[in-house]
């Protein structure tokens, strides 16, 4: 059977693909941040994960105001890098694994999720950036990727307690796939930041860092937490944080914390990064 053993959370900033793909995360303002990441990259190769579900928000590079699913998932065999004005990222088409993304749609639709699904989709830096961060630059990524698409852009976005519970509703669908694979579940966005108006490059640290220790150790209290709140102390685009939800729920209540990494800033954003591990895989 498929075993889920692990989660990685981290931010998307697009910068911090701009930065890779220029040559740039030895310069001294990015430095720090890449090397926030070291134990990551190399924590990932000996993990040798086979599927990642990765739980990433689309910046109307394919979804716009005409189109606007809560939950999206890629059922799709090869996703290509979108095209956010400045032409694709020159990273590797995303490859998916549409037996287990198509036991997911059904296991989840009839967990009463109604989940849209796509078939073809390019993906931007929501999904891209994470992968970077964790593979670098390879000529393919090393693994199958599941896009789960979660809409934080327009109102009305789903609360975190519905984003948890899409969690466990994939956490049960990914136990009962017959396939023997290692599968490991992504969190995207966030952490806390502001990009138009009065309160533009808005960061709270206190903020981020009890929402990395809750999402830890009380991630059910923390899925209560109302949009409001995300809006007033993280920012409007924190909001994004409901994403790590999803990939909290399919974890163990129980979770070994292998690594933690905050920095400030990257471009004018907080990045916050975890790894997980379920407890019995530690």
């Amino acid at each position: 059977m498929a075993k889920l053993s692990a989660s990685v959370f981290t931010s998307h900033v697009p910068a911090i693909g701009a930065a890779i793909d220029n040559g740039k995360t030895g310069d001294d303002y990015w430095k720090p941040l890449f090397a926030g990441y070291e134990f990551a990259k190399r924590w990932v190769a000996e993990q040798k994960p086979d599927v990642v579900i990765l739980v990433y928000n689309d910046h109307a590079s394919a979804f716009d105001s005409n189109l606007v699913p809560t939950f999206a998932l890629g059922t799709g065999a090869e996703f290509q890098p979108a095209d956010e004005g400045w032409g694709p990222r020159p990273v590797p088409s995303v490859k998916g694994h549409p037996e287990l993304a198509s036991h997911i749609a059904q296991s989840v639709i009839q967990d009463e999720f109604d989940l849209t699904i796509f078939n073809t989709l390019d993906v931007d830096h929501g999904l891209t950036v994470p992968l970077s961060l964790m593979f670098g630059q390879p000529i393919e990524w090393p693994c199958k990727v599941i896009p789960l698409a979660v809409n934080v852009v327009l109102y009305p976005p789903p609360s975190g307690k519905r984003c948890y519970a899409l969690g466990q509703a994939v956490r049960r669908a990914v136990d009962s796939f017959d396939e023997d694979i290692n599968v490991q579940i992504w969190g995207t966005g966030g952490m806390s930041h502001q990009l138009q108006g009065p309160r533009a490059g808005l960061i709270n640290k206190e903020f981020d860092s009890d929402f990395l220790d809750r999402l830890v150790i009380d991630p059910v209290g923390l899925s209560e937490v109302p949009h409001i709140d995300y809006m007033r102390l993280a920012g409007s685009e924190g909001i994004e944080l409901v994403m790590w939800l999803v990939a909290r729920g399919a974890m163990d209540k129980e979770v070994a914390e292998k690594h933690r990494f905050y920095h400030v800033p990257a471009s004018n954003t907080a990045v916050g990064h975890l790894v997980l591990e379920n407890k019995q895989d530690s």
